[in-house]
């Protein structure tokens, strides 16, 4: 990774970060959120995942357009450090299904996903 793309993903941590900290206290069984990215292709291979507790938690989410609310504070943070993402580049995913299909290994599920 080259020193600017270094930068980039500081300040983009830190942006998903203060966004992760709101989401948990307003959003029942959010539990975090991840970023992957390549930066030979950035920023169109940014990509969000949001992590609920439940299948459930995360059907209710998306039922009361929780997700459409959520997509935009994303967007809005990160424009706020000059990057532009769509909603296709946000997704979500429960821990309930990472537990099922890959053992609760995170890096086994996100190596599913092309950055």
């Amino acid at each position: 990774m080259r020193k600017t793309d270094k930068k980039i993903d500081k300040q983009i941590c830190e942006v998903l970060t203060d966004v992760c900290e709101a989401a948990l206290t307003k959003n029942s069984g959010f539990q975090w959120l991840t970023h992957l990215v390549n930066y030979s292709s950035f920023p169109r291979s940014l990509k969000v995942i949001c992590i609920f507790d439940t299948n459930e938690n995360l059907e209710n989410f998306k039922t009361n357009n929780g997700h459409l609310e959520f997509n935009a504070t994303i967007q809005k943070a990160l424009a706020g450090i000059g990057i532009s993402i769509n909603n296709a580049q946000i997704s979500y995913d429960t821990e309930e299904n990472c537990d099922k299909a890959n053992g609760g290994k995170w890096a086994a599920r996100f190596a599913n996903i092309t950055a």
